[in-house]
């Protein structure tokens, strides 16, 4: 019997698939538990619909990040600090502050997680910054640090 899963599934398949079970197994086990779908004309037709909407969403989401990459290439951020002797900041400028003024300046919300630092930014200067926006997409970020 062919079914449509609507949940992964050890040893069968992940949710969306549509795989060819044994007819007991479909109706004492994944049926009652709506682990899975009989594969008819209708289902399949849904299926089909979420899979082309699912696309849509994710090819939407690479086009925004993609626009925030272009956004933050040309802009730099600029970011006061108080330091000491020698040009070192008392403490440093870490990625939620790098967010934070991202979003005071330019509008732009990014999540702290997706700014890497290979290190925390402890002398003033200006400095690239990789930001993950999306799987494959990756900015640069200009961060520059001036004194207070």
């Amino acid at each position: 019997m062919k079914v449509i899963l609507q949940a992964d599934v050890k040893g069968q398949g992940k949710k969306g698939q549509m795989v060819n079970v044994s007819d007991g197994f479909a109706r004492n086990f994944l049926f009652p538990k709506n682990l899975a779908v009989e594969a008819n004309a209708n289902n399949i037709n849904l299926m089909n619909q979420k899979k082309a909407s699912e696309a849509k969403r994710i090819e939407r989401e690479r086009a925004e990040a993609q626009e925030i990459a272009n956004k933050i290439k040309d802009v730099p951020v600029v970011i006061s600090a108080k330091a000491g002797s020698g040009g070192r900041l008392f403490g440093s400028i870490t990625s939620s502050d790098i967010a934070d003024a991202l979003k005071a300046q330019l509008g732009i919300e990014i999540d702290r997680h997706k700014i890497v630092l290979d290190e925390n930014i402890k002398q003033f200067g200006s400095y690239q910054v990789k930001v993950k926006l999306y799987p494959e997409v990756v900015g640069t970020l200009t961060v520059a640090v001036k004194e207070a």
